[in-house]
């Protein structure tokens, strides 16, 4: 089985390190002028998401990108195929 190197389609801009740094151990929750840490499901992660999503979709070659996407051999759809299996077997909804 032979490794490749993962393929990047379309690198996503850094986050901002203020948004992503966790608040230093002095500062009161809900404090003005405190940045919370933002968690799954929340309305600004959700907007930016949706942003970044619609400018991919404006800018990007979204053929060519699937196209590149694509398995380059059996043997590495084979692979990808067991590694899907694999992440479906732990998950608790569809099979």
């Amino acid at each position: 089985m032979s490794r490749q190197k993962p393929r990047i389609l379309h690198p996503q801009p850094p986050p901002d390190d203020e948004e992503q740094a966790p608040a230093a151990a002095g500062d009161a929750q809900g404090a003005p002028g405190a940045k919370q840490q933002m968690g799954e499901g929340s309305y600004e992660g959700t907007r930016d998401y949706n942003q970044r999503t619609a400018d991919y979709l404006k800018k990007a070659d979204v053929e060519a990108d699937a196209k590149a996407a694509k398995p380059k051999s059996d043997e590495e759809a084979r692979e990808l195929k067991r590694a899907e299996d694999e992440g479906r077997s732990h998950s608790k909804g569809e099979h």
